[in-house]
């Protein structure tokens, strides 16, 4: 590696260039179980330029490259999986530029999330995707991944914001992927190919996202259910009656009490019957209607056998609600061993959802705590080991999440719907797709890394 160092160390400088193990060892894993991968050598590049003579060089010498974002990701996108090179994009860390005149944003792929979201605020403008680890995650690394989070509901994932982005191919070869505009017919949609590609076809250096303007209030309430399935049902009894709420999240009473813990927090109480929460927020530009919207909402979930419907009413009960949910997926991996799995259905299946998952951990003796973006058919399933042989949850536990997904997909739904199929969930892409599908999509990744340098070893087998 010594020569691949040193020219490495000539195009970004020795300080940006680590093979130490502290570095290597940072960028073995992300949030994805305990998997560890070491690559040989870190890069930090800061320009397109740097990034584009790295991607030829390796190119030529035949290095994998891994990009890595702030390593939230909970599908093993980022992990090096194959050795070589990690291209940490954490130096990407500047927006650029705010028009506010066309309700645009031009950002580096390495600004925070929630960075980006309260500059933007500040201005009056808004970008809704808001995945959990907004407060750490990258927006590049959410472009690459399509990430959503709890306000997908109403206002939609990465994939509808993005309106062109700067990227490095992996000959080294820069390129735009389409225009700064609202309406694009020219040609193929490159843009949205990119989007979600999870950092295989190329490396993201900017990226230009379409805002909207800021809202000025929201009210929250969290719902109390006796039943997780009626908790379900709920969700397209609100939609069917007319109301779009921006946020509609679902909880098993294991997630929020986990959480409550994780958190050392005792804002809510939990009666012993309660199986299941919904939290519920509405938002818009004046307050009469949202009090409306919430008052009809909760007439709505009277039908079901609930408990004392809370409403926050200060703006520290709303942030604890959403800490409180927010920190779930943290709280399940402090507790034990776990495999996520990203299931989306149609949003009326989800009562038959949960009913299967529940049933396979019966068949297969796992434990689940499950939780997610209901509003849009999206629930986390998280797999505790727990009192698991170590037999069984690497092996007949493979087999159970293989009976999950084809039940997913015969819901009409599909095995991941914002984490990625990455190294975690490749092996059940055929669970999703004919031969036909992934032909085509494996040849497009060979027409933009001919030489399989490109994060290597993800999406398919």
């Amino acid at each position: 590696m010594q020569a691949h160092v040193d020219f490495l160390v000539s195009v970004i400088g020795v300080q940006y260039v680590h093979t130490d193990t502290e570095h290597r060892q940072r960028c073995a894993s992300d949030q994805t179980e305990d998997l560890q991968y070491m690559p040989e050598v870190v890069v930090q590049p800061a320009t397109t330029l740097e990034v584009s003579r790295i991607m030829a060089y390796c190119n030529e010498h035949l290095l994998p490259v891994t990009p890595r974002g702030a390593g939230t990701g909970l599908s093993g996108g980022a992990l090096p999986v194959k050795g070589g090179v990690v291209l940490d994009m954490k130096r990407f860390d500047k927006v650029l530029h705010v028009d506010k005149r066309n309700f645009q944003v031009t950002t580096e792929p390495g600004v925070i999330t929630q960075v980006l979201q309260e500059q933007l605020k500040a201005e009056g403008l808004f970008y809704p995707p808001d995945p959990a680890s907004k407060g750490s995650c990258f927006i590049g690394g959410n472009v690459s991944e399509n990430s959503g989070g709890p306000r997908a509901v109403k206002y939609g994932v990465v994939k509808d914001y993005v309106l062109n982005l700067e990227i490095v191919l992996p000959n080294g070869d820069v390129m735009w992927t389409g225009a700064n505009v609202l309406k694009n017919a020219t040609g193929y949609n490159l843009t949205q190919l990119i989007v979600g590609s999870e950092g295989t076809l190329g490396v993201i250096t900017k990226i230009v996202l379409r805002l909207i303007p800021a809202v000025k209030h929201d009210l929250l309430l969290l719902v109390p259910f006796r039943s997780a399935v009626e908790a379900c049902e709920a969700v397209n009894a609100i939609f069917l009656a007319g109301y779009t709420p921006s946020a509609l999240e679902f909880m098993e009473r294991d997630a929020l009490e986990w959480s409550m813990r994780y958190v050392q927090s005792t804002g809510i109480q939990l009666p012993p019957d309660v199986a299941a929460h919904l939290l519920i927020e509405v938002d818009g530009n004046h307050m009469d209607e949202l009090y409306r919207d919430a008052e009809a909402i909760a007439q709505i979930v009277q039908r079901y056998d609930i408990d004392e419907v809370l409403m926050a009413d200060s703006h520290e009960q709303k942030q604890m609600l959403w800490t409180l949910r927010r920190k779930v997926g943290e709280a399940v991996k402090s507790n034990s061993v776990y495999k996520e799995e990203d299931t989306v259905v149609p949003r009326a299946e989800l009562p038959e959802l949960l009913t299967i998952i529940k049933r396979l951990g019966e068949e297969y003796g796992f434990q689940s705590v499950c939780y997610g973006h209901a509003g849009d058919g999206n629930l986390h399933v998280n797999i505790v080991k727990a009192g698991m042989s170590d037999d069984d949850w690497n092996n007949k536990l493979t087999e159970g999440i293989r009976k999950l997904f084809a039940e997913v997909v015969r819901l009409g739904g599909t095995i991941s719907g914002e984490h990625g199929i990455g190294l975690v969930q490749k092996d059940y892409m055929d669970i999703a797709f004919g031969n036909t599908q992934l032909q085509l999509m494996q040849q497009i990744k060979n027409i933009f890394d001919p030489k399989g340098i490109l994060n290597p070893g993800k999406i398919f087998k």
